[in-house]
């Protein structure tokens, strides 16, 4: 695991903060303690990669606002909802707001772990792919204008004769366009091409 990254326990409650902190410390994962979603927001800039870990009911700013300030805010943490059986209904809705999961007290250290090591493991595939995205773009990027409306074709399905047919230029030179493309690209065939062109479009 990375060494920036950490699981962020966010929870009024200092009993719970420092159980939860010595269960996690106890299996080697780096931990951070915020005694409040305000204090947590307020430090977000700054603080590590990872997870975070809440109670759905705080005062002042409660779990599922922790997760609509976070998301205005682009910050893309997996959230797990820590609640008690009567607040259910509200980790359902912060499910719908984005949580990635939530945990009914009382839980058991086993589920916890194994919930926490998910959320961390989510968080490192989408962090693996935004960078992956961002070395398509940039190589997007180096694309001359009538590269890109040769890629568009190619997307598009379209075979040379018609690209040439559309931009007014002859096969033989979509085919060196083409290979321009490829070449910047980084794509070993046509499907990877098009391949990347959609993580781009997707992104």
């Amino acid at each position: 695991m990375p060494s920036d990254v950490a699981v962020h326990v966010v929870d009024d409650d200092v009993a719970v903060r420092k159980s939860l902190a010595f269960l996690l410390a106890s299996e080697g994962l780096p931990v951070r303690l915020h005694e409040s979603a305000s204090a947590f927001l307020e430090d977000v800039m700054s603080a590590e990669a990872g997870c975070i870990v809440t109670d759905v009911r705080m005062p002042g700013i409660d779990g599922i606002e922790l997760i609509r300030r976070l998301k205005e805010r682009g910050i893309a943490l997996p959230v797990i909802v820590i609640t008690g059986h009567a607040d259910v209904p509200m980790a359902v809705e912060a499910m719908k707001e984005g949580a990635v999961d939530f945990l009914e007290k009382p839980f058991g250290d086993d589920l916890f772990l194994a919930t926490v090591r998910e959320a961390l493991s989510r968080y490192e595939r989408s962090s693996h792919h935004g960078a992956q995205v961002a070395q398509i773009q940039t190589r997007f990027e180096a694309l001359s204008e009538r590269e890109r409306q040769v890629l568009d074709g190619l997307v598009a399905g379209k075979a040379n004769k018609v690209i040439a047919y559309d931009l007014g230029i002859s096969p033989r030179t979509v085919e060196i366009y083409r290979a321009n493309v490829m070449a910047k690209m980084q794509a070993k065939s046509l499907s990877e091409l098009v391949r990347l062109a959609l993580l781009i479009d997707a992104s």
